[in-house]
């Protein structure tokens, strides 16, 4: 199954931008932290701590920031610039996720954009890469895989 190349349309975009971003931050850093406690992601804390991050889902909007400690990812807002910026249409995302591309074959395909700390980038990316998500144990249980 190969997700079908399909853009937002700009209106949803105008829409959900306006949007509170509390809900999709917060969404996110539980969903990352559970996975931490449940060892499915497997993050050396370390590298990530007192680190801010940004994730934009260009097509639909979307801009989440959050931060790390030690011990876990935070939901705290933070002004200025992120030191770490991953930036894709929200299809991309998703193939990333499904393992339809690496996110190697995204970032040399100019569709997935990686901006700021180099190492932190290189760090998160392989740690991307290495997720077993689970979303695919889902979709392969319901397909009898």
């Amino acid at each position: 199954m190969s997700l079908p190349n399909i853009i937002l349309p700009s209106w949803l975009r105008t829409v959900v931008s306006k949007l509170p971003s509390k809900p999709p931050r917060f969404i996110l850093v539980t969903t990352l932290n559970s996975m931490l406690k449940r060892d499915l992601l497997p993050a050396d804390m370390s590298l990530f701590a007192g680190r801010k991050f940004e994730i934009d889902v260009l097509d639909a909007g979307i801009k989440v920031r959050f931060s790390a400690t030690q011990e876990k990812f935070t939901d705290t807002p933070f002004d200025g610039p992120p030191d770490l910026r991953l930036a894709a249409n929200s299809v991309d995302f998703m193939r990333m996720i499904l393992r339809e591309e690496d996110p190697d074959t995204l970032f040399f395909n100019r569709k997935l954009q990686i901006e700021g700390d180099t190492e932190l980038g290189l760090i998160t990316k392989n740690l991307l890469d290495s997720v077993d998500w689970p979303i695919n144990q889902w979709l392969f249980r319901r397909q009898g895989v």
